[in-house]
């Protein structure tokens, strides 16, 4: 595990200098085509199921409820322009690289559930899943991300948890690319 926090700690300040003329593209972007903040700050649920605030690119209008993602396609789509594509390419999700650095997140675990999500908390809580840090990506996100049901999730978050080792966050991490360019699960 310390050569996992280590691994976060290198690679997500790295990625947040090397990638920052991109951020800030990417911010100029979000200004240009919607008012409102550049970042959007949200409750979750992190390691050992203390909550944190997650960094993320808005991508939606502001003032639109705060749902889970998949609930979010039974209303009229709120989400902006820009954030159609950011959300696409998971580009709203770089901001997260500042949760990576601080600890609060890891690069690789399972994806933090919304403060409200409480069924799925108590699963990953009876599973033993909030006994690692989330992730930016994760064994389930690679597997069929927000299309998953909650207790599919949550059983492959517990066999990652079960079986992780360093080089299967490697895997899993080379594998999101794959996940991302397909835009399968992506809402």
């Amino acid at each position: 595990m310390i050569f996992k926090r280590l691994t976060d700690i290198c690679i997500s300040g790295l990625a947040l200098v090397g990638l920052s003329p991109l951020l800030v593209g990417i911010a100029v972007a979000i200004k240009l085509d919607s008012e409102g903040p550049v970042i959007f700050k949200q409750k979750r649920i992190g390691e050992g199921g203390e909550f944190f605030e997650i960094y993320k690119f808005r991508t939606m209008k502001t003032g639109t409820p705060n749902l889970p993602t998949d609930q979010m396609q039974k209303l009229p789509s709120p989400v902006t322009k820009v954030g159609e594509f950011l959300r696409k390419t998971s580009l709203d999700e770089l901001p997260q690289l500042l949760n990576v650095l601080v600890g609060q997140m890891s690069l690789v675990g399972p994806r933090p559930a919304l403060y409200n999500q409480t069924e799925l908390t108590a699963l990953r809580e009876e599973n033993g899943v909030l006994r690692f840090p989330p992730g930016i990506t994760g064994w389930a996100q690679i597997n069929g991300r927000d299309e998953l049901p909650d207790q599919v999730k949550v059983d492959l978050d517990k066999w990652y948890c079960d079986n992780w080792n360093y080089w299967l966050d490697w895997r899993i991490i080379f594998s999101t690319f794959g996940a991302v360019l397909s835009k399968r699960g992506a809402f």
